[in-house]
């Protein structure tokens, strides 16, 4: 999977903080070296033979500033705690879930503002011509991996991201540290977007309570 992986690599090099972004067998990770730590030390991703891995290789290849990101973020957490403890703390949790299940949903403010107040009725059918102006970026591996056998309680972990002055989506982004500490995802059923599923061109899609759920009921998937 690592030599496949390494193949994919643009002419370009994908430079990260020590080297050059490099994909390497599980088996060069040395016993008792955080994987986080690993990367950042070498510039390779340890990958096993496995679907999962295969999808966290891809994510680095299409978003390589964003990953690196992260990696620089779990480094100074690790060193602010003393290396790996048996809790990861409110930081690493954050990256943890960024970096498995996470989504950057580029958006006008109204269809913000009903994702954050959960109102799933204005989001996805009153609003739902806004969703035109909306891009939603998946960057968490175990999300894509869960898609890969779509069912309707999926939720990712949405990031809201700024639009340009202009109403334009972005293209890269930048996951300040501090703000992700905070924890500031919100959960999203995928496939209640608007064209992600045929069935939820009908309104009863999104009368099923046990997947839209109203805010103050936790949600996963």
């Amino acid at each position: 999977m690592a030599e496949a992986l390494n193949s994919l690599l643009p002419r370009q090099p994908i430079q990260l903080t020590h080297g050059e972004l490099r994909f390497v067998p599980q088996s060069e990770l040395p016993d008792g070296e955080a994987y986080e730590a690993f990367i950042y030390r070498t510039a390779s991703v340890p990958t096993r033979d496995n679907l999962h891995d295969l999808l966290n290789g891809l994510i680095w290849l299409h978003w390589p500033a964003l990953k690196t990101g992260l990696n620089a973020a779990h480094i100074e957490a690790l060193a602010l705690s003393g290396g790996v403890q048996a809790q990861r703390g409110p930081l690493r949790d954050a990256l943890t879930v960024a970096d498995e299940n996470a989504a950057l949903l580029w958006a006008p403010p109204a269809l913000c503002e009903a994702l954050v107040a959960r109102d799933w009725s204005r989001l996805f059918l009153t609003l739902r011509p806004l969703w035109a102006q909306a891009r939603l970026d998946l960057i968490g591996h175990a999300l894509l991996e869960k898609l890969l056998q779509p069912r309707k309680a999926i939720c990712a972990h949405i990031l809201l991201m700024p639009l340009g002055d202009d109403g334009s989506v972005g293209r890269d982004a930048s996951l300040d540290p501090q703000w992700l500490a905070s924890k500031p995802f919100h959960p999203l059923p995928v496939l209640g977007v608007p064209g992600w599923c045929a069935a939820n061109e009908a309104p009863s899609f999104y009368t099923d309570t046990g997947v839209f759920r109203p805010a103050g009921r936790s949600q996963t998937g």
